[in-house]
């Protein structure tokens, strides 16, 4: 019975001991493969992870067309215009331009993108431009005291600030230099709105009393195709 009992260990342990071999050495062939693939058991991708990491956020070229045509109200007559795309500075904003008239001249640094005439206008005619800025850490309600503040030291008549929802919607902000008797009289119209997140965006137009129906209905007509993108 012994003898019985000292067989049947030693063939229990025989048994324990080709299993043990068999998986060491499953172990050894997969850690063998991975080696020679150039990875780490640590290294391979979730199916999660992998569909994210492969994912791609669209450019902005496919989120929005490249040219539009637009009917504006020049004195009181309608104008089809054919307006271009362009990104700001930093790709945080689109907005549509009529390329035939004004051109956009990115900022560097902290400086704002400016909007001008594609030609230079002549000496005797005030600035004619928009500039778009964003601040991103200042909502639009706090921000509008501070520009309103700083436009009243060059324009003293400013108006009272408006909430409006176009071109864009936010706070409106207008003033003409000395009252508006003369047609080189300047004028600034600006604007102070959401960036979509936790600051702002301030658009500022400087244009002459004269032109008021010119190019401030034209820049007018390019807001209303302003867009703020979130590529994240």
């Amino acid at each position: 019975m012994k003898k019985m009992m000292v067989l049947l260990l030693f063939a229990a342990a025989a048994i324990l001991l080709m299993l043990f071999s068999f998986q060491n050495g499953i172990g050894t062939s997969w850690d063998k493969l991975l080696k020679e693939n150039g990875q780490s058991e640590k290294a391979i991708p979730a199916a999660g992870q992998k569909a994210q990491a492969e994912e791609e956020k669209p450019a902005i070229e496919e989120m929005f067309e490249a040219e539009k045509e637009v009917v504006i109200h020049i004195e009181g007559m309608e104008e089809k215009v054919k307006m271009q795309l362009n990104k700001g500075k930093n790709e945080d904003y689109v907005i549509y331009i009529d390329e035939e008239r004004y051109k956009m001249i990115k900022g560097e640094g902290d400086e704002p993108d400016v909007i001008t005439t594609k030609e230079p206008l002549p000496e005797q005619y005030p600035e004619v431009l928009m500039t778009i800025e964003q601040v991103p850490e200042i909502d639009p309600d706090t921000l509008v005291d501070q520009v309103e503040a700083d436009l009243k030291e060059e324009f003293p008549d400013l108006r009272e600030v408006e909430q409006v929802t176009e071109p864009v919607e936010g706070y409106q902000l207008h003033g003409i230099a000395n009252g508006g008797q003369k047609w080189d009289d300047p004028v600034v119209h600006a604007y102070v709105i959401s960036n979509g997140q936790s600051g702002s965006f301030v658009i500022t137009e400087r244009y002459f009393l004269e032109a008021a129906e010119g190019h401030g209905a034209r820049f007018y007509a390019m807001l209303q195709e302003f867009y703020i993108v979130e590529l994240e």
